[in-house]
């Protein structure tokens, strides 16, 4: 084409495919300026326009606002420089969105009322220092003062959630689930059981041999006949039981009796709390890391074989 040929106002769309009305906008905002004008007063436009044009139109597609458009067109600041703040400004505004479907999403399958909406809100608005403060004051009500033992440490670490800076709907909904649950006092209060039970078999027991706690004996040996079907009232549940009670026996040192299998017990139904289970697999989605295995149908199953056993 040649540079020196002039355009109207109509020529110029029918090239890029913008309206007359927003040519002449750009024009009465300086963006596009004409280069001449006809002996009857029309605006003319030189080659330069149908390019800046084109800028135009795919920067506001982005979503860039007139002042800022201006000035890169006139190269007032480097489309780079403007690239860069956008992108980040953007990023600003994904997060903000799926903060806000996050929370809608759990309000509307919950059936929350407005009350719980405003308390999802603002646990979803939370800085990185305020998440780790809420979820510090948790930790610290369950494990406060248990940490002479060295595995707490290891074990609050492994606790605590780390919402990325870009995260996933999913992710931000878990976080809200976890914080919520976080504050429940009585989820604290079982919690803070069953550590201080945690922290009594470590401290009673045989550290060469008590390599895994309760549960994780209770999956071992429990396991299979879960597994099996195996009903936990049938009498071939009781050789299960019985080796579940002498290795738990073993490891403290003490008779297999009435008060061993109380404590066990009471160590077990602790720990089958489904609240726990549902913290660790929000924590799961939070960081990113698989599923964890559930407890939940050994447990049971074991709780139910215990109670049957004891005497009454």
């Amino acid at each position: 084409m040649d540079g020196d040929t002039l355009y109207s106002i109509g020529e110029l769309a029918r090239r890029t495919g913008l309206t007359v009305k927003a040519i002449r906008f750009y024009s009465d905002q300086g963006i596009v300026p004409p280069t001449d004008r006809s002996p009857a007063g029309y605006r003319r436009y030189g080659i330069d326009a149908l390019a800046r044009l084109e800028l135009v139109r795919t920067l506001r597609d982005l979503g860039l606002d007139l002042p800022t458009i201006r000035k890169v067109v006139d190269r007032e600041v480097s489309l780079t420089e403007v690239a860069a703040a956008h992108a980040d400004a953007l990023a600003v505004q994904i997060r903000t969105l799926r903060l806000r479907r996050a929370v809608l999403t759990a309000v509307a399958r919950r059936g929350s009322t407005p009350e719980e909406m405003d308390l999802m809100h603002g646990l979803a608005k939370l800085s990185a220092d305020e998440r780790r403060r809420l979820i510090g004051d948790f930790l610290d009500t369950a494990f406060g003062g248990l940490a002479g033992n060295p595995e707490f440490a290891g074990v609050m670490r492994s606790m605590t959630p780390e919402l990325p800076d870009n995260p996933e709907t999913e992710q931000v909904e878990a976080w809200v689930e976890l914080a919520e649950l976080s504050q429940d006092p009585d989820f604290r209060a079982g919690l803070r059981r069953m550590a201080e039970q945690y922290a009594v078999e470590r401290a009673q027991g045989d550290t060469a041999v008590l390599r895994r706690d309760s549960a994780a004996m209770v999956r071992e040996e429990a396991g299979p006949a879960v597994a099996a079907g195996l009903d936990p009232a049938a009498p071939q549940a009781d050789a299960v039981v019985a080796a579940v009670t002498a290795r738990y026996a073993d490891v403290f040192g003490c008779p297999d009796d009435a008060g061993l299998r109380r404590r066990l017990l009471a160590r077990l139904e602790s720990a089958n709390d489904p609240r726990w289970e549902r913290y660790l697999r929000l924590l799961a989605v939070i960081n990113g890391w698989p599923a964890p295995e559930s407890l939940a149908p050994v447990l049971d199953w074991f709780v139910r074989a215990l109670r049957a056993r004891m005497p009454g």
